[in-house]
């Protein structure tokens, strides 16, 4: 597993936990960065699927 897919679930998850934590206490700020780092998650999980398919793993 590469790490930018480690890292991808990470920022998810992180992201997940912020966007949600703004919608609770209202904050739009907080919740347009939980949406951003879940975004850039995924997109580093895909590079990091790409990157294990191209490695033969």
């Amino acid at each position: 597993m590469d790490k930018d897919r480690i890292d991808g679930a990470a920022d998810q998850a992180k992201g997940a936990v912020k966007e949600t934590a703004g919608k609770v206490i209202g904050d739009t700020k907080l919740q347009t960065e939980g949406t951003f780092d879940k975004a850039k998650g995924q997109v580093e999980s895909t590079v990091g699927g790409a990157k294990d398919t191209l490695r033969g793993k």
